[in-house]
């Protein structure tokens, strides 16, 4: 009776265990989103002949758009070069933007582990869905605009137990979602400042991930 008891609250336990849900940011996470947005800011400043420093811009990717836009143009156009800017970026930056190392495996791991795969980025949703499919690379949700401690939203409505990104952003998002704070130095924040913000976790990059979740999830279990 003992054994039976004991299989039927393994079972029970098995059954009612929250799935597997990794959430993962984009811009320099899953892709390279530097030569497209260079590219993009460069065109957004021959249309409007505004000086803009786009070697400069791309060294700060993360924040949301307005952010760096505040640095090139008065207050009261920010909106406005916002939308303009949007509506240029299928055009110059779509195609020239690589998948960071590792990043279509660790989409792979996560479903090799029974888990789902959500991508949640500050980034402007319709061109971010743009990249993952132009590089073939399909989460089961995809999230945009949404910034540091915003992403706990789309993280808890999703049942993210993970979120995986290079910015300190990403990591004040996990941990207000409570989520394991997986963080990869592969963006403008380096290990040791991710390591401070308060990451759980930091890789060198994604090709890290899947034998760190392969060694994650026994342990959890």
């Amino acid at each position: 009776m003992a054994d039976m008891a004991s299989s039927i609250s393994s079972t029970t336990s098995s059954a009612t265990a929250p799935a597997l849900t990794v959430g993962f940011d984009l811009d320099m996470t899953l892709i390279d989103s530097r030569p497209g947005i260079r590219a993009c800011y460069q065109a957004l400043a021959e249309r409007t002949g505004t000086y803009i420093d786009a070697d400069l811009a791309v060294t700060r990717l993360g924040p949301p758009l307005a952010e760096e836009l505040i640095n090139w143009f008065p207050e009261d156009q920010v909106v406005e070069m916002s939308d303009l800017y949007r509506s240029m970026y299928p055009a110059f930056a779509i195609a020239s933007t690589p998948a960071m190392p590792g990043a279509p495996e660790a989409i792979d791991a996560v479903r090799a582990a029974g888990g789902r795969a959500i991508v949640v980025t500050a980034k402007y949703e319709p061109n971010a869905k743009l990249h993952l499919e132009h590089l073939g690379i399909h989460p089961d949700e995809v999230v945009g605009d949404l910034w540091a401690e915003q992403k706990a939203e789309a993280l808890r409505e999703h049942g993210a137990g993970i979120y995986v990104g290079d910015h300190i952003g990403d990591v004040r998002g996990a941990r207000k979602a409570d989520a394991l704070s997986v963080a990869v130095a592969t963006g403008p924040c380096s290990a040791e400042e991710l390591s401070t913000a308060g990451a759980d976790v930091v890789l060198g990059d994604l090709t890290e991930f899947p034998g760190w979740l392969a060694d994650y999830r026994p342990a959890r279990a």
